[in-house]
């Protein structure tokens, strides 16, 4: 069962949305409007002023005067289309751009929340193809207005002329009614469906696109392809609807409107021998019977507003997953002390951290290790507020994340992740992504920390090369994620799997460097090597989602549990620890 607009997030952000779109081109709406309504008023004109030249013709009387007044009113009608053409265009046009703008920031301000619940590909599909159809909206009911007001004054036009001429017809219209109704239902259920089908293929490419060398590697590009392309019946299905409404519709006018068409002319030829109404009353009557009768130009901007509203729901899917709230407690001068009280964290149902109770003293280096799926990332996330905690809390020198203003944590905290995105336009501007005023030799010392500089100097433009232009591996790509969190500062970084792409080599140079004169403040490391736990102040071990244990490598070591989490049977590097024993948490 379809909820209630009233009772469903998504039909009241959607139209929310389209109201804020809609007042962002206000003054191009109305001035749409007044167009539309001025060229359905000339329309409406023209058959008036022809039947009074016609009149005059016939009878030989001056009749140049209506036949320029004719010539101006189709001039008219000429520069209102083209005006019409040209608003509706802009309209669309800045209303799309709008709700792209504003959707993007939205999803930023979400976070990984809203890729996790959407999916990439999906959220591309909405932010590109359902708002450019959504932008339409604006302009489709300003113009609707005037499409409406043409057959409302050719009702009214015919009344004029004889209010039998207006009786035959309303006859008729409750069919047309229904008609028009219809046509909006169905072409509304239709349209969803298939932008659902869109966002399910569109997810389905991304992942394919991301994982294209895998895909190569196995030799499944025509599996690979299938399930991309496994919605297709249902796209094409709804597809189909859509046309089938709008055929249906179109022949039922086709057979409904000549009808009309014909009772209206009828009656005005038995008016017209009873000298009722002259010849140019009845040419008039019968061009304001198909004004009247304008169900084609009805139907499709019903079926075009009933797309356009499809489109905006899914908007409003989106627009309705509440975006990250910050507080206004400003964060204490502190040494960076990460604490986390009784976090609890689940995703896709499951519980993935659970009570967690765990505490990083400022100014050290914790390191967290564990099994695949004990929610070391997750743990990550959450010490920097990339995600929230479903219970509990984490704070930061005293004072809970969600308190804090959006400039104080972003300035205190900085990551690297395993797989870092270099954004900005030239290397030396994805280092120093995020800093007010990036200064070259903050961004080139960092780069040294991370040991980035050699390979960024050999480049072709050196720091000015651009990104997409820059060669690099896996290792010198997490060098440069490196080299930006180095660059960021402040008082915690968390460095999650941020140097699985490394050699041990230049891993332990980086690690030396790390804890010894690099970036000050607490480091959080999560940790796949023993190597690295090894050189930690101490090493939470996390399993089934809870911390077993809390303590220095070289004493966990004796643990075979605790081995078996790096998949190593030997003794770590630089330590003689053989004997059984642990450390509780």
């Amino acid at each position: 069962m379809t909820p209630r607009g009233d009772d469903d997030p998504a039909a009241g952000a959607a139209r929310a949305l389209l109201r804020a779109a809609t007042r962002y081109s206000g003054a191009r709406c109305a001035a749409l409007c007044l167009v539309s309504i001025a060229a359905t008023g000339a329309g409406l004109l023209l058959p008036a002023a022809l039947g009074r030249a016609l009149d005059l013709l016939l009878a030989q009387a001056p009749a140049t005067r209506w036949v320029l007044y004719c010539a101006g009113l189709v001039l008219l009608l000429a520069l209102f289309d083209a005006a019409q053409t040209v608003l509706t265009g802009t309209v669309d046009a800045r209303s799309t751009a709008w709700l792209r703008r504003t959707l993007t920031g939205h999803v930023l301000g979400v976070g990984p929340r809203a890729a996790d619940r959407f999916g990439s590909g999906d959220l591309v599909a909405r932010l590109v193809g359902n708002a450019a159809e959504a932008g339409t909206t604006p302009s489709a009911r300003a113009a609707l207005l005037a499409a409406l007001a043409g057959p409302v004054g050719g009702v009214v036009a015919l009344g004029l002329i004889h209010w039998w001429l207006a009786a035959v017809f309303l006859a008729g219209a409750p069919v047309l009614t229904l008609l028009l109704r219809a046509v909006s239902r169905d072409t509304s259920e239709s349209a969803a469906r298939y932008q659902r089908a869109q966002g399910r293929i569109a997810a389905a490419l991304a992942e394919a696109v991301e994982g294209v060398r895998t895909v190569r590697a196995a030799g499944t590009e025509d599996k690979e392809t299938a399930r991309v392309l496994r919605p297709l019946p249902e796209l094409s299905g709804a597809g189909h609807r859509m046309w089938r409404v709008q055929g249906r519709a179109a022949a039922q006018a086709v057979a409904v409107a000549p009808l009309l068409h014909l009772g209206v002319v009828a009656v005005a030829g038995v008016l017209l021998t009873r000298d009722r109404l002259s010849v140019g009353d009845v040419l008039a009557a019968s061009r304001y019977a198909v004004l009247a009768t304008g169900v084609g130009v009805l139907v499709g901007r019903l079926a075009g507003l009933a797309r356009a509203r499809a489109a905006a729901r899914r908007l409003g899917e989106v627009r309705a997953e509440p975006a990250t709230g910050f507080g206004a407690h400003p964060l204490p001068d502190g040494p960076g002390r990460l604490e986390l009280r009784g976090v609890t964290a689940r995703r896709g149902g499951r519980v993935v951290l659970d009570g967690v109770d765990l505490v990083v003293p400022g100014g050290t280096t914790l390191a967290v290790v564990g099994p695949s799926g004990a929610g070391k990332s997750l743990l990550a996330a959450l010490a920097g507020r990339l995600a929230d905690p479903d219970e509990g809390e984490v704070l930061l020198d005293g004072v809970p994340l969600r308190d804090l203003p959006h400039a104080d944590l972003r300035g205190a905290v900085g990551y690297a992740f395993a797989r870092p995105a270099l954004l900005g336009g030239t290397v030396g501007q994805a280092i120093g992504l995020g800093l007010p005023d990036p200064s070259p030799a903050r961004v080139r010392e960092a780069a040294r920390t991370a040991l980035a500089d050699d390979f960024v100097r050999r480049l072709p433009d050196g720091y000015d090369t651009a990104v997409a232009d820059a060669p690099r591996s896996g290792g010198e790509s997490q060098r440069l994620g490196l080299a930006r969190a180095f660059a960021h500062g402040g008082r915690l970084l968390i460095l999650d799997d941020a140097l699985s792409s490394l050699d041990t080599v230049t891993e332990r140079r980086i690690t030396d460097a790390l804890l010894g004169d690099g970036p000050g403040g607490t480091r959080l490391l999560v940790a796949h090597r023993s190597a690295t736990a090894a050189c930690a102040d101490a090493v939470a071990w996390l399993d089934g989602g809870r911390v077993r244990a809390v303590g220095r490598h070289e004493e966990l070591w004796r643990l075979a549990e605790y081995r078996a989490a790096f998949g190593e049977e030997t003794e770590p590097a630089g330590t003689g620890a053989s004997a059984e024993g642990g450390v509780p948490a």
